[in-house]
């Protein structure tokens, strides 16, 4: 949603990491298969192709100490938008007892752009959800919370997300060294 208006309130989005299974659940119940999985001190690394018509790979990052899911989508042509990160904000925890991830999309996304101020969306749709009584005031207030400190701690960085992550404990590395920030090679990433 692009914040002009509503398309019809819908419950938080759920999704499960499963690293021993290497799978993820979508919220529609879908399986894919995970083709890395990687469990560091701040988070969960997971890259897997997509069946999505704009784009074919997806690498994100479970963040749960900062309330913040990281992802690059790897665009097929055409659809590159300039946005390099999408940052999902909500809970996000694990491992459970049985070595999953999950996380609850609250609403609230954060875009960046290279060179710009990240760009806060759907707060309509939070508004919209807190009202219909599918988040709770105290949720609702901690996605704000969220939301802020990463649009600060961005802004005080010179728009750089990665600097801010890094600084607060969260230095993330991409399979892709020309969409991440960190340089990683990718041998450092693929191995779960």
């Amino acid at each position: 949603m692009d914040g002009s208006g509503s398309a019809g309130v819908h419950p938080p989005k759920r999704e499960v990491f499963d690293v021993p299974a290497m799978t993820n659940t979508d919220n529609k119940g879908v399986v894919r298969p995970v083709r890395t999985y990687t469990e560091t001190s701040f988070g969960l690394y997971m890259s897997r192709t997509a069946d999505n018509p704009r784009f074919h790979h997806l690498e994100s990052w479970l963040l749960p100490a900062l309330g913040l899911r990281a992802s690059i989508f790897h665009f097929v042509e055409g659809h590159r938008t300039g946005q390099r990160l999408y940052l999902d904000v909500g809970r996000f925890a694990g491992p459970d007892a049985d070595g999953r991830w999950h996380a609850e999309d609250w609403y609230l996304d954060l875009v960046d752009v290279p060179g710009t101020p990240l760009e806060l969306i759907d707060v309509d749709e939070l508004v919209e959800a807190h009202a219909a009584g599918l988040m709770s005031t105290t949720e609702t207030v901690r996605a704000v919370e969220i939301a802020t400190a990463a649009l600060l701690g961005c802004a005080e960085r010179d728009h750089d997300i990665d600097r801010w992550l890094a600084d607060v404990g969260a230095p993330l590395r991409w399979l892709d060294e020309r969409a991440g920030q960190s340089g990683a090679p990718a041998s450092d990433i693929t191995r779960g």
